[in-house]
This record gives structure tokens, sequence and C-alpha cells, in this order.
């Protein structure tokens, strides 16, 4: 797309242009297209610009998704590095990206293509031959791998510091570097204040100088301390809450989580009730997501937590019953839903049920009360160990309730 334009442009400035389809991750492709090259334009300069994604996270990868961009990042780098040696370059560019120096949520294959693509350029420059690899950032002007960038995808570049770069500016640090002599540099726009509100966890480790740098910052932030989005004292302001009001604080926090990682202003349009993959949490979303509860939490959490609790309302239940466990008086206040679907259970079981399969005495024993001290009297009308034996005249719902003490 776009290559009409360009020949236009190229050629109004005076060069002579010649497009051929060319897999470049195919060395005898390669080798055709540099032997087609006409001996009046002698090859002085090459730009590897070509590259491919296939976005998962590491657990999902497959050798396919490997292998694809591998082949177009440093399978075409290196047949261009070995098959240009008799040529006399005068540059020898690589698109590499930031992916590779600071690591990309889910881009495990593509990072490791790019890392290539700066090891060849530094391998070329200690042999004395040209060579650059531009790792670049993030581009403002939306066009090739970028054009399916969503909203999350573009939010959680800008929490971790990385601003996006009008194409002017990316073509101007393009000019800046042809100046240059370096063989890896990095063309890349950070925001400061984005990056310094960065958690621990979230911050890449050669980033946390720059974010300690500037008057008065070095050194002020110890690196193994995280900031998160909330309260460090989570863990005791739930405790200190009544059931029910943590449980919607919980609710609250996690729904907020939700929508940072979904690149939302706020958590007022999450649903709650909506299991995360409608909302659209995908598999790197949902380890991002659980990384920040784990990081604010300090509790260990699964990467597979929110496919166990496949709804904020369920997360935030788990989450709250991590950190606040359950006291006498909530069980009291609040049955659980456990309980309530027993007890749902054993009222539809006909009693003959229960004694033919010899349980009834098993529930009964469930609903006795330890036996009294022999020097404590008894009343009948108070004591609920009294009339033992006269429990297996009740019905089932009043025995029911009464092994699961919920009636004294």
């Amino acid at each position: 797309p776009g290559v009409d334009e360009l020949v236009a442009d190229l050629q109004a400035a005076g060069a002579a242009v010649k497009v051929v389809a060319c897999d470049v991750g195919d060395r005898d492709a390669v080798a055709a297209l540099l032997t087609g090259l006409p001996a009046r334009h002698p090859l002085t300069a090459v730009v590897h610009a070509a590259g491919t994604l296939a976005d998962a996270t590491v657990q999902a990868l497959t050798g396919d998704a490997v292998d694809d961009v591998l082949h177009a990042k440093a399978g075409g780098a290196l047949h261009l590095h070995e098959l240009t040696q008799d040529h006399t370059l005068s540059a020898f560019w690589h698109f590499s990206a930031l992916a590779g120096t600071l690591g990309t949520a889910g881009q495990a294959n593509y990072a490791a293509a790019n890392a290539f693509l700066d090891a060849l350029a530094l391998q070329r420059h200690a042999a004395g031959r040209p060579a650059t690899s531009l790792c670049w950032g993030w581009w403002e002007q939306a066009g090739g791998m970028t054009e399916n960038l969503e909203d999350s995808d573009r939010s959680r570049l800008r929490r971790v510091g990385i601003a996006p770069m009008p194409t002017a500016q990316a073509l101007a640090l393009f000019d800046a570097a042809a100046a240059g002599s370096r063989p890896v540099l990095v063309p890349a726009r950070f925001d400061l204040a984005a990056l310094r509100a960065t958690s621990g966890h979230d911050m890449p480790p050669l980033l946390r100088e720059l974010a300690d740098s500037g008057p008065g910052r070095r050194g002020t932030r110890p690196h193994t301390t995280p900031r998160t989005t909330t309260s460090p004292t989570l863990a005791a302001k739930l405790t200190a809450l009544p059931a029910e009001e943590a449980r919607q604080v919980a609710l609250d926090w996690v729904r907020d989580q939700v929508a940072l990682v979904l690149g939302h202003p706020s958590g007022a349009g999450i649903d709650v009730d909506q299991a995360f993959t409608p909302l659209g949490i995908d598999s790197l979303t949902a380890v991002e997501l659980c990384n920040r509860l784990a990081a604010a939490t300090a509790l260990r959490l699964p990467s597979a937590l929110v496919f166990s609790y496949p709804t904020p309302r369920e997360l935030s239940e788990h989450i709250c019953h991590l950190l606040r466990p359950a006291t006498d008086d909530d069980t009291q206040a609040a049955p659980s839903a456990e309980d309530s679907e027993i007890r749902a259970v054993l009222h539809s079981v006909p009693i003959e049920r229960l004694r033919a399969a010899g349980l009834l005495d098993l529930v009964l024993a469930c609903a006795r009360q330890p036996a009294p001290d022999n020097d404590t009297p008894t009343d009948p009308d108070t004591d609920p160990g009294a009339g033992v034996g006269e429990l297996s005249d009740l019905d089932l719902e009043a025995l029911v309730d009464l092994a699961l003490d919920e009636k004294r």
C-alpha cells in the first residue's frame, strides 16, 4: 500500500526506481534480486525494513509463530549480510525495534528477531563494515505493523512511558543517526512523567536510571520498591471493613484494574458480571492484569487467574478472600454460597434416602453439640444439646438447619 505514491515522489526527486517483490527470508530470492541489479547502478546501501508479527504469550507461542517472525527479520538480515560481502557499501541499515532492547509483552518472538539485528550490526561494526541498527520506538502515524494497534496496546505503551513520535520527528532522528557512527541506536520518545509513575514491576529495568534522572531525582527512589496504582495497605483496609463493604471496595478496585489494562479512562463502564473475554481481555491482557494484581497485593497469583474467576465480580471475591479471610461474624451474617448450595441439595433429599444410605446418623452427629460439663446443669429449654435423642423426629428442613447451625 502506498508504493505508487512512493515511486512518484522518488522519481520527482530525480531517482530511477524499480520495485521488485522479494521474500528476503528466502536466500535464493535475495541472491536473484542482487544478481539482477544493473551494472550502471551498483549496490551501495541496504535498508532492511522487513518484518512481521505473530504476537502471543510465551506459553501460547507455536513453532510457526516463531519461524514466521524470525524468517522476515533475522533471516532477511542474515541473507543480506552474507550476500553483499562482495559489494562496496556505504550504509547497511537495520530497522530494529524497541522490543529487542526493552522487551514487550506478548512479543517474545519479535523481541528475539530484533535482538538478532542489533547483534549483527555490532558484529559488522567490529569487523569494520558499515552497520547501524535502529531500535525504533512507537511511531504516531499508524501503518504497516502498527496499523492494528488497539486502545489497550496504546495504553500499555503509554503506561511504561513510551510516547508516540510524530513522523517528522522520527525522520529527523533517522537523519541524526545517519550522521553518526554508532552501530546500535534507540530512536524513541519517552514520557518521563508516565515513566516515573510506573510501578517497579512494570518498568523495564533499562529505563530505571532514566526514570530517576533529572534534578534532585537520581538515586532518590529505590529500584526494589514497587509503586502501584492502589494503596499498599489494601489488605489492611479490607480487613478493617465489614464484610459487605470490603467486598465492594475490592470489586471497585478490580474493576479499575481491568479498565486500566483495557485502556478505558475509568472502571465505570466495566460490567462486573460480564466474562473477561467479551470485555476484551485476551491472553496477553490477562497476564498483565494478573501481574498488576500480584504487584499491588503481594499475592502469588497464577497467570490463568482470570480463567479460574472469569468475571470481575468473581475475581474480586477471590482477591478479597485472600486478603481478608472470613471471620466467624462474617460467616454468621452472610452464609457462603457453598453452604446455601449444600442446604438446597439436602432439602431436596427425602429423609428415608438419608436413612437408607446410612447418612442420617452422620447428619445427626453434625447437629449434636458437645456434651456439657458434668458440673454444669442443663436446661432442656435453653441447652441446644438437650433432647438429642429426639432429633430423628425432626422434619428434614429443621434437621438440615440444625446441622448447619443456622437455627439453635
